[in-house]
């Protein structure tokens, strides 16, 4: 089944309530086969699933909850199974599955993992920010429980809004950020050891090596994001080694951090051969 393209974007959106018109302006002009969405912040039954389907994505799986995190999978392909995980004893909606297979005629499956991991609070001190020991855990549990660890030619995909940046230029300033949740040393420590762990590969990465600056993310509270240019890489597409070499193409769409009330967050996407 090789040469059949298979496109995907990640898009931590912000409230899909609210930004519905943008998504629909990014899926118009950029037609990824699935697009995984972080911080829906919306109950399941209130989620947009009419305005998808006239986009032409009738295949959604949804995790959400009211007014906070929340995942989501909108497909145009159909996709065989759903699946979701809780972590750290807490049910926050962050992580959502599919697998595509027999009815996306694929003879080998592919699963699609869409995370959203906690941002982790302002103090990187256990002892002080409940939030951010909550990040380090779950950060540990992925890591630690055996479903983020492909098996031998497992066609899967690890995408979502990490929250870490966890390479040198993945920062506008490493060395102010050491102390700045998101890319501080334990914390990248931690992803990258899920990384390794699942011999995953960073797509971004593997297409845009180091010392290129890459960004995902620009804070709100920049005056002007673009003149400043303060970004960090937070948002992340892993494919496992059964993948390696199948995928071409990566995009960041910046221009959307300029859009009318944007996300924070722009849309990532990678295109793969299946």
């Amino acid at each position: 089944m090789r040469g059949m393209p298979f496109t995907v974007t990640t898009w931590n959106i912000n409230s899909v309530r609210l930004r519905i018109d943008l998504v629909a302006k990014f899926l118009k002009a950029t037609r990824p086969d699935v697009l995984c969405l972080q911080e829906t912040k919306c109950p399941d039954d209130a989620f947009p699933l009419k305005r998808f389907k006239r986009l032409g994505y009738e295949h959604v799986a949804l995790n959400g909850q009211k007014g906070y995190h929340g995942v989501a999978v909108v497909s145009r392909i159909p996709f065989d199974k759903i699946n979701k995980r809780s972590f750290c004893g807490k049910t926050d909606s962050r992580h959502i599955a599919v697998t595509f297979g027999e009815q996306a005629k694929l003879k080998d499956p592919l699963t699609v993992h869409n995370f959203y991991v906690p941002a982790g609070g302002d103090e990187p001190d256990v002892t002080i920010n409940p939030k951010f020991e909550h990040k380090l855990s779950f950060l540990d549990e992925m890591r630690d429980c055996g479903d983020y660890t492909p098996k031998k030619n497992e066609r899967a995909v690890l995408v979502g809004d990490l929250n870490v940046a966890p390479l040198e230029h993945d920062v506008w300033s490493h060395k102010a950020l050491l102390k700045i949740v998101s890319h501080t040393p334990i914390e990248c420590e931690k992803l990258t050891a899920i990384q390794k762990t699942g011999k995953w590969i960073d797509v971004a990465r593997a297409l845009i090596p180091e010392p290129e600056k890459i960004y995902t993310w620009w804070s709100y509270r920049a005056p002007d994001w673009a003149a400043a240019n303060k970004g960090r890489r937070l948002d992340h597409i892993w494919v496992s080694e059964a993948l390696g070499g199948r995928f071409s193409k990566f995009k960041i769409t910046r221009d959307a951090r300029g859009w009318e009330r944007p996300s924070d967050h722009v849309p990532v996407t990678t295109t793969m051969e299946l």
